[in-house]
């Protein structure tokens, strides 16, 4: 080769496959602890000071004089091709807080980020800002607490961890930061707290309600015909009511367990609306209310748990006659819609009730568990608060989606729409 003399080609043919070995080995690095589940900040920074050891034993290989030395850029490029392999943001500054690599998701985290810049400029955290500086100094890893509210709330856990590069590496000396999202993690702590305060809570107050009655009856009313009976009664609606609670909270449980697999069976949902009309029928009439049903012609086919879609009907006309019963009628319907833009057929079912309806406020909440609009009259109707979120477990798992219209004063719109089986025929030839 032009230019170098055999010994100067092999010493640098030995500087570049120490550089090609030291990348492989920080990727294999990184690629053993995200197989592990634990990727952080010390693994980050294990595989770059790999990344530039390679760099640095490279260089230390080749001539001084007859061989170009390797420019910090290629180090920096190398580096930079490890972090845009690493999902969650990850972040690289000096001693003076300036980034100096950045990847895709730190920008997407930080979209005004800029590389040679002071990161106080794009991250406003000041525990972040202050652990950075800790670990520049002496050089111990840290763990803080990071917020994003605005565009919306997210959770993080930033790993701070020192860097050591070469003296002409611009990681000299730097400190990464690894963002991990927390975000889901924090969110389903919070739904498991809220939970089982709720259950307890829920679980409590009819308890309650029965040891009182009981030592009523052991004590002063012990003689008490008239008061025996009436507590008595009193003590089975309580005793009916953790039941409800109990039954709803296995049935959400044995729902969830099986969300993630998608019903078989073919089922016509006609029939299951009717016979849970029937079912249904004795507590609308105890409530002064009647119930309309209309569906078209023939067949309408869905692919669906019989049992669950029955409990869907169940919950929807239930909770219409309960908390809009004061408009005398409820209007349950089923129909067919046809393609379009290229969806499928889709079988809609509607509940609609014509009562005091649902402060605007209250809709994006409504199939939480254990959400009440209005706790008291709930739990005088018998509610569990179970209801609604039922019906949205069981319409996930059926792939299909539900949604709620409501105006104070006009009543209520529950719908229901579930994908239609394939190849069937609305006339009901399957």
């Amino acid at each position: 080769m032009a230019g170098l003399s055999e010994r100067s080609f092999l010493r640098r043919l030995a500087g570049s496959e120490a550089l090609r070995a030291a990348l492989v080995a920080a990727a294999l690095l990184l690629g053993f602890a995200a197989a592990r589940g634990s990727l952080d900040g010390g693994w980050i920074a294990a595989g770059l000071a790999a990344a530039a050891a390679g760099a640095l034993l490279g260089r230390w290989r080749e001539p001084p004089a007859s061989v170009p030395v390797a420019a910090p850029e290629e180090s920096l490029a190398a580096a930079d091709t490890l972090l845009a392999n690493i999902p969650d943001p990850v972040i690289m500054v000096d001693r003076r807080a300036l980034v100096r690599l950045a990847n895709e998701a730190a920008r997407e985290l930080l979209p005004a980020l800029r590389l040679d810049h002071p990161l106080s400029f794009y991250l406003r955290a000041p525990d972040v800002l202050d652990g950075i500086e800790a670990v520049a100094r002496t050089g111990a890893p840290t763990k803080v607490e990071y917020e994003e509210r605005v565009p919306a709330q997210r959770s993080f856990e930033v790993q701070i961890s020192p860097v050591r590069g070469t003296a002409s590496d611009v990681t000299r000396d730097g400190v990464v930061l690894f963002f991990r999202d927390q975000t889901s993690a924090r969110r389903l702590e919070h739904m498991r707290v809220d939970f089982v305060a709720n259950a307890s809570h829920e679980l409590r107050t009819p308890l309650a309600s029965l040891l009182g009655f009981i030592e009523t009856l052991q004590g002063p009313a012990r003689g008490d015909a008239a008061a025996r009976e009436r507590f008595l009664e009193i003590m089975r609606a309580q005793a009916q009511r953790m039941t409800r609670l109990i039954e709803d909270l296995l049935s959400l449980s044995r729902i969830e367990l099986r969300a993630h697999v998608p019903p078989e069976g073919p089922i016509d949902l006609k029939p299951v609306a009717a016979q849970m009309i029937d079912t249904m029928g004795p507590l609308a009439r105890e409530h002064g209310v009647d119930i309309a049903f209309s569906a078209p012609e023939g067949r309408l086919m869905v692919v669906g748990d019989r049992d669950e879609l029955l409990r869907v009907v169940e919950n929807l006309i239930e909770n219409a006659v309960k908390y809009g019963g004061t408009g005398k009628r409820i209007e349950v319907a089923l129909a067919r819609t046809e393609p379009a833009h290229a969806r499928a057929a889709e079988v809609e079912l509607t509940v609609r009730d014509h009562g005091p309806g649902i402060a605007p406020e209250h809709l994006p909440r409504l199939t939480e568990r254990f959400y009440r609009a209005d706790v008291v009259e709930s739990r005088q109707k018998g509610g569990t608060g179970l209801g609604l979120a039922i019906v949205k477990h069981i319409v996930a798992r059926h792939r299909g989606r539900m949604t709620i219209e409501s105006e104070l004063g006009k009543g209520a719109v529950f719908r229901v729409t579930l994908p239609a089986l394939s190849g069937s025929d609305p006339r009901g030839n399957a």
